[in-house]
């Protein structure tokens, strides 16, 4: 199975876990892609911490505006009814409560909950972001990640090794593999992948996982 059709699969299956009405954050990379399959018939409010509420999709090339982008610096689109605000604005949404999911990525994810997903130590990093503001403020934390690194070692881990983004925040994790409900002493494996079976899943898996 190819590697975007494995990403395709996570961000599908993230956005089936969506409601109606739904405030959204979309981080970069990995996370993007769930804005393409999000139901025409569900209204789901995207919203992006640099300063939008109703993100639409990306810009058409030669259409691109370059004071319309994500959080990313991609140019998007603006829905009818979108809004626009400053970063203070935006993080008053964030901090305050308001925003109902954030779907991030991450270098390593384990099963308290917590998150790595902004520094590897001896490599120059811009930066945290919002992610920190966003796995306490949001109501719903969804990590959309591969299930092993580029080199085949597992990001699904006992205990975090990298330095924290957030601890005990995350509640669902969705990988390649299938999706993982955190329980705070493991992982209950809530759905296969298509072409996954429990003994990959064991073999690729630091954390302890539960399978129903």
């Amino acid at each position: 199975m190819d590697r975007q059709t494995r990403r395709n699969y996570i961000a599908q299956t993230i956005a089936s876990f969506l409601k109606d009405g739904d405030v959204v954050n979309l981080g970069i990379g990995l996370p993007t892609l769930v804005a393409n399959y999000i139901p025409e018939d569900m209204q789901i409010f995207l919203q992006s911490e640099n300063g939008i509420v109703g993100m639409g999709p990306p810009a058409a090339p030669g259409e691109e505006d370059p004071d319309v982008t994500n959080a990313g610096a991609q140019y998007v689109t603006l829905l009818p009814g979108a809004a626009c605000f400053d970063s203070a604005l935006s993080f008053a949404l964030i901090r305050g409560g308001h925003i109902d999911v954030t779907v991030l990525g991450a270098l390593e994810v384990d099963q308290e909950g917590n998150l790595a997903n902004w520094s590897i130590p001896g490599k120059w990093v811009p930066g945290m972001g919002g992610a920190m503001d966003l796995t306490v403020g949001a109501r719903r934390v969804i990590v959309a990640t591969e299930h092993v690194t580029k080199t085949g070692q597992p990001k699904l881990l006992r205990r975090c090794r990298l330095p924290l983004t957030a601890a005990g925040e995350v509640d669902l994790i969705v990988t390649d593999l299938g999706v993982f409900k955190v329980l705070g002493d493991g992982l209950q494996v809530l759905q296969l992948a298509p072409w996954a079976t429990e003994e990959e899943i064991r073999e690729k898996t630091e954390a302890r996982v539960v399978f129903t």
